[in-house]
């Protein structure tokens, strides 16, 4: 195999744009090696600059290190390189001929779980750090939990610190098959295990010479050639309106855009569309790109849409096709993941965020939370403290047109806001997770609604 390490030129923007790109994510137990491995997956990629590394040296020479700890790379934080740990996501940007990436390096303490589910949200795939020392431990196990809440499509399995179980297959084969056992019986739909050596580069972007039993891919090979199946394209199509554009100049007297970055699906020129919540329907007139008129338009890309009818359409809406436009409802049911310090209470008054609209809610009942280290529910806890994971049941003061999170990480997700301040208070992902909770009956519906 041709080493990846070898000098090699920037890569030029046309060569970036014929790239695929890949968003990741990395978790694991406290010390179990997550910022250790970005740091060698960056440096043996040749992804660091000079100054970066100049300044890692130093400050590693400074607490008596002989060798650069690569984990300084993205440890930023002042706290977090005097613990020696990761606190807050770390988010990291690099290129090989093959594939763009966008990292995010995310904590590993319990208490840090809500940043976990904040890098894991938008990735593709997520790569979960076991120390060989001390196999699947609960920390694993949550972790393998979030993926399969998140719905992200690939897992793998980096099976860590080899060097310090004499590299023994036996004590990979075992770690392994536990993890992919409990991944597949939350319907993680795929797991790759690797086994490697961050601190020594085994199996991370070169092959190990140690471990020549094992005869998969290294870490960023497998980065590199993991399918991305960019499954919102696939989805139902939805562009949420985030400006209305009306020039009103001599040049364009009558022009009226819909600007916004579809969410999901593709949009054509001619189709019919339905404007939500209003219902409202016509036809796609017009498709502008970047200044340029065109005749399709998919998932990511930023586009004003001009439609034939002259119809009320504002900051907030959703264009759908007309033959799949989701159903309206005011009653939202979803698993949700509370990242604020102060808890979320049955009752609680929140601002929900859906796409680019925001409503007035309330939190009608939390039937349940989740306990991560055995996947039981508790029922009916009555609130949510921070990083806990659980079902609610929210009623909102508008109809909101929502997807399942199992059918599109995006139109399926929300945010909930408090709205005395701003704080983010919870995130959240429609419909079932891998643990719903059976339905709980009310025994008697609230009166006291105001909207």
């Amino acid at each position: 195999m041709t080493s990846t390490t070898e000098p090699t030129e920037p890569l030029s923007v046309e060569q970036l744009s014929e790239t695929t790109l890949l968003r990741f994510a990395t978790a694991g137990s406290v010390d179990d090696g997550k910022s250790t491995l970005v740091g060698r997956l960056l440096h043996d990629s040749k992804s660091v600059l000079a100054d970066q590394l100049e300044a890692v040296e130093r400050a590693s020479a400074g607490r008596g290190q002989q060798g650069p700890d690569l984990a300084l790379l993205t440890d930023g934080l002042r706290a977090e390189r005097e613990q020696g740990i990761t606190i807050d996501v770390a988010y990291r940007y690099f290129a090989t001929a093959r594939r763009r990436f966008i990292l995010a390096d995310t904590p590993g303490h319990v208490q840090y779980t809500r940043n976990m589910v904040t890098g894991a949200s938008t990735a593709e795939l997520t790569v979960i750090l076991v120390d060989a020392r001390n196999g699947v431990v609960e920390q694993t196990r949550r972790h393998a939990a979030i993926a399969a809440l998140l719905r992200v499509p690939h897992v793998v399995l980096a099976v860590n610190k080899m060097d310090l179980v004499g590299y023994r297959e036996s004590v990979f084969a075992q770690i392994a098959e536990e993890f992919t056992a409990y991944a597949t019986e939350l319907g993680v739909p795929e797991v790759t295990a690797i086994p490697i050596s961050a601190l020594a580069g085994d199996n991370v972007v070169e092959a190990s010479a140690t471990m020549d039993w094992y005869g998969g891919p290294t870490v960023l090979e497998h980065l590199e050639t993991v399918p991305v199946s960019h499954d919102l394209a696939h989805c139902h199509a939805r562009l949420p309106v985030q400006y209305v554009i009306r020039p009103q100049t001599a040049e364009l007297p009558d022009y009226r855009g819909y600007a916004g970055q579809i969410a999901a699906g593709s949009f054509r020129v001619g189709e019919r569309v339905t404007v939500l919540p209003s219902g409202r329907t016509s036809r796609i007139s017009g498709i502008d790109l970047l200044g340029e008129p065109v005749d399709v338009a998919w998932t990511t890309q930023s586009v004003t849409v001009r439609l034939e009818d002259d119809v009320d359409v504002s900051r907030g809406d959703l264009i759908v096709p007309s033959k799949d436009a989701p159903a309206t409802t005011q009653d939202v049911e979803a698993t949700v993941c509370h990242v604020a310090d102060q808890p979320l209470t049955v009752g609680h008054r929140v601002l929900l965020k859906h796409g680019t609209r925001t409503v007035k809610a309330i939190v009608k009942d939390i039937p349940s939370r989740l306990t991560l280290d055995d996947l039981s529910l508790h029922p009916h806890p009555g609130h949510l403290a921070a990083n806990d994971i659980g079902r609610v049941k929210i009623r909102t003061a508008e109809p909101l047109p929502v997807d399942s999170y199992a059918d599109s990480r995006r139109t399926g997700s929300f945010i909930l806001i408090d709205p005395s301040d701003g704080t983010t208070l919870t995130a959240g992902m429609v419909g079932e997770s891998f643990a719903a909770p059976e339905p709980v009956r009310d025994e008697a519906e609230d009166d006291g609604w105001d909207f």
